[in-house]
C-alpha cells in the first residue's frame, strides 16, 4: 500500500478537512473505513480474508458533501475509485446498464493508476531513448573502420568511415544532444517512425445477447491480431519527444505485470460510491410496475456489495474486500425501504447534516478548492487581481443560504449560482474592457446589486448546476 495508506484515523480527517467543511461524523466513519483496510491487510493471513469491510450508508440532502468526500477519501488511500449512480442500473434481461459494469469500470480506473505509477519508473529510460532516437534522426551515427561490427538498434543504420570522420561524428552528435536537453531545437522538423494501428476503423456487430465483457474482448482480439504498421511523419522535436515517448513507455512496461497489480488492487483497495441509492428503494407500501424492477436492481446489487466474481477484460475481479459506499437523499423513501438484505450489508449509517449560514462562509473561506481560490486563480491566469473582503463573503455566504431556504436546497452547489451570477460580467470584461495588472474588489455592495435579481426571481433554473 502507498505510505499515505498509513495515515492514523485523526490524520485522515485533517486531510479531509481541507476539502469539507463540517460533517464531523461522516469524516470519523470513512477515516475508521480506510485505516481499517491498512489493519486487514497487516494481520495473519488465515484471517485476513474474513475481515470484510463495514459498507457505509450516507444519508443527506443534495450539495452537503456525500460524494466529495467519498473522492477525497480514494485520493488520500491513492486507491481506485468509482461513481455511479444507482438509478441509471437496470434489472438483469433489461436493455440499459448492468451493475457489474461498475466492477468493471472500478478495475479500468486501477488499471489506470497502475500504468500512471509504472509510467512514472521508466520515464527516465524511456527519455534518453527518445532522445538518442531523435538524434539519430538529425545527425546519423557513424561507425569507425578501426571498429568491429557492433548491433545497432537504433533507426538509422550506421556506416563504416574513417576514424577522424567517425571522431568529429561523435563530437557533432554531442553538440546536438547537449542544444536538445538546452530545448533549444524544439521547433526544427524531422522525419520520424511511428506505429500506426491497424484497422482503425473496424468495429464488432455484436447480437442482443451479447454482453459488454465478450465485445470489448473480441475487439482487443482482433486489435492484437491486426499487424501495427510504421508509419513515416515530419513533426516538430518538441511533437516527436510526446509521439515516441509514448512508445518507449510502452514498450518498457510489462502489461501483464500491470494487469495483475491492478486487480490485486481493486480488490484490496477498491472504493465504488453508489450515489442515489434512494431512488431505487421502494416509495411506499403499495408495489408497482416500478418498485419491482427497483426491487430488481437491489436484488442484482446484492451479490456484488457480498462479494462475487466479477468477469473483466483484464482477468477475474473478486469484490468481497471492495469498499461500498452509498448515498441518498431520502426525502420520499428511506433506508428501511431497501430489501432488508441490501440493508443489512451497509452496517455503518451516517446522517449527514444541512448546510448554515456559517458553513457556507467556511465554504467561501477555507478549503484548498474554494471556489473564491479558483476564480482568483483564473483572473491571475489574465494578470487580473482579485480580491473578496470579508463583508462580501458572509453576503454571499448569507444569499446563498437564504436562497436554499426559499427555493429548492441544493446545498453547497448554491454558491456555483451566486458566484456566477456575481462574476459572470468581470469574466466577459476580461482583457478586452479590464486589462493586466488590474486590481479588483468585491465588496458587499457589489454583492448585494449584482445578486438582487437572484433574491427577487425565483425561477432560478438557469443557474442551477
Amino acid at each position: 500500500m502507498n505510505s499515505k495508506s498509513f495515515l492514523t484515523p485523526k490524520e485522515i480527517v485533517a486531510e479531509l478537512d481541507k476539502y469539507i467543511i463540517g460533517q464531523n461524523d461522516a469524516k470519523r466513519n470513512v477515516a475508521i473505513a480506510l485505516r481499517n483496510r491498512w489493519r486487514r491487510m497487516n494481520t495473519p493471513e488465515d484471517i485476513q480474508n474474513e475481515i470484510v469491510p463495514n459498507n457505509i450508508l450516507m444519508i443527506g440532502a443534495t450539495g452537503v458533501g456525500k460524494t466529495e468526500i467519498a473522492r477525497r477519501l480514494a485520493k488520500i488511500a491513492d486507491a481506485p475509485f468509482t461513481k455511479v449512480e444507482a438509478s441509471k442500473f437496470t434489472e438483469v434481461g433489461y436493455v440499459g446498464r448492468d451493475v457489474e459494469s461498475m466492477v468493471r469500470d472500478l478495475v479500468e480506473q486501477s488499471v489506470n493508476l497502475v500504468k500512471a505509477a509504472k509510467k512514472e519508473e521508466v520515464k527516465e529510460k524511456a527519455g534518453q531513448a527518445v532522445e538518442d532516437i531523435i538524434l539519430d534522426s538529425l545527425i546519423p551515427p557513424m561507425r569507425s573502420t578501426s571498429q568491429k561490427p557492433v548491433n545497432i538498434t537504433s533507426e538509422s543504420s550506421s556506416t563504416s568511415v574513417p576514424h577522424d570522420d567517425y571522431e568529429l561524428n561523435q563530437k557533432t552528435r554531442e553538440r546536438f544532444r547537449e542544444k536538445l536537453r538546452n530545448g533549444e531545437m524544439e521547433d526544427r522538423k524531422i522525419d520520424i517512425n511511428v506505429k500506426a494501428p491497424a484497422g482503425n476503423g473496424m468495429g464488432v456487430v455484436g447480437g442482443g445477447m451479447m454482453d459488454e465483457t465478450s465485445m470489448i474482448n473480441i475487439q482487443d482480439m482482433l486489435s492484437n491480431m491486426m499487424p501495427k504498421k510504421n508509419k513515416r511523419r515530419k513533426v516538430t522535436i518538441a511533437e516527436a519527444r510526446k509521439l515516441l515517448l509514448e512508445e518507449e513507455v510502452s514498450k518498457l512496461i510489462d502489461m501483464d505485470e500491470v494487469k495483475e497489480e491492478a486487480i490485486a488492487k481493486a480488490q484490496n483497495t477498491g472504493m465504488i460510491f453508489i450515489d442515489e441509492i434512494d431512488k431505487i428503494a421502494k416509495s411506499g407500501s403499495n408495489s408497482s410496475g416500478g418498485d419491482v424492477s427497483r426491487e430488481g436492481v437491489q436484488r442484482d446489487l446484492l451479490p456484488i456489495v457480498e462479494g462475487s466474481a466479477v468477469n473483466t477484460k483484464y482477468g477475474i475481479i473478486h469484490t468481497d474486500h471492495v469498499l461500498f459506499i452509498a448515498a441518498g437523499a431520502f426525502h420520499v423513501s428511506k433506508p428501511s425501504d431497501l430489501i432488508p438484505e441490501l440493508q443489512g450489508r451497509f452496517p455503518i449509517r451516517v446522517e449527514l447534516d444541512s448546510l448554515t449560514r456559517e458553513d457556507f462562509l467556511q465554504i467561501l473561506k477555507a478549503p484548498k478548492n474554494a471556489l473564491t481560490k479558483q476564480y482568483i486563480a483564473l483572473l491571475k491566469a489574465e494578470e487580473v487581481e482579485l480580491e473578496f473582503n470579508d463583508d462580501s463573503l458572509e453576503e454571499l455566504a448569507n444569499m446563498a443560504f437564504q436562497i436554499n431556504s426559499e427555493v429548492e436546497n441544493i446545498g453547497a452547489r448554491r454558491l456555483h449560482t451566486v458566484m456566477s451570477k456575481l462574476l459572470n460580467e468581470l469574466l466577459f470584461d476580461v482583457p478586452d474592457k479590464i486589462g493586466p495588472n488590474a486590481r479588483v474588489v468585491v465588496t458587499k455592495e457589489m454583492v448585494t446589486e449584482r445578486l438582487a435579481s437572484l433574491i427577487k426571481n425565483k425561477d432560478l433554473s438557469h443557474y442551477i448546476l
